[in-house]
């Protein structure tokens, strides 16, 4: 009998969907925004949290914790410098699922698994920002030139 076992199972090893799900949160961090299956989504979503919880206490046992689950430093770091303090205020539900369309190969149930309150950067902006800082340095340049 499962009584009391909540663990979704996702059809791998314990090891395998333990790496699978740090690699989720890792690009949750990193991106922001990840489109999964809806299964996946949920499971990653209290793991998630639980480092968003790390996150906002902010110790050096907690970050030690935090990489030793997520396994890459630089999003550990975005984590604890980005993402934790702007959730200070509130008191779980760090992130939200969106639910999508079913994909095309398998019929599966797709989602979005985001921050609440958090900027989405795309990578288009993301690119355009520094060239516009560039433009406004170089408008500077000629600007003092001139004078």
């Amino acid at each position: 009998m499962r009584h009391l076992k909540r663990t979704a199972k996702l059809g791998r090893t314990g090891q395998h969907r333990n790496a699978m799900l740090a690699n989720l949160v890792c690009s949750l961090i990193k991106h922001k925004r990840i489109t999964t299956s809806l299964a996946k989504a949920k499971a990653a979503r209290s793991e998630a949290e639980k480092m968003v919880t790390l996150g906002k206490h902010g110790t050096l046992h907690d970050r030690r914790l935090a990489v030793a689950r997520l396994h890459q430093e630089d999003a550990v770091k975005i984590l604890f410098n980005e993402i934790a303090p702007a959730q200070k205020d509130r008191h779980g539900g760090y992130t939200r699922i969106v639910r999508l369309n079913q994909r095309q190969g398998d019929a599966g149930q797709l989602a979005i698994l985001e921050w609440i309150d958090m900027p989405i950067v795309t990578e288009t902006e993301a690119e355009a920002e520094p060239e516009k800082k560039e433009e406004t340095k170089s408008e500077e340049k000629t600007a003092e030139a001139a004078k």
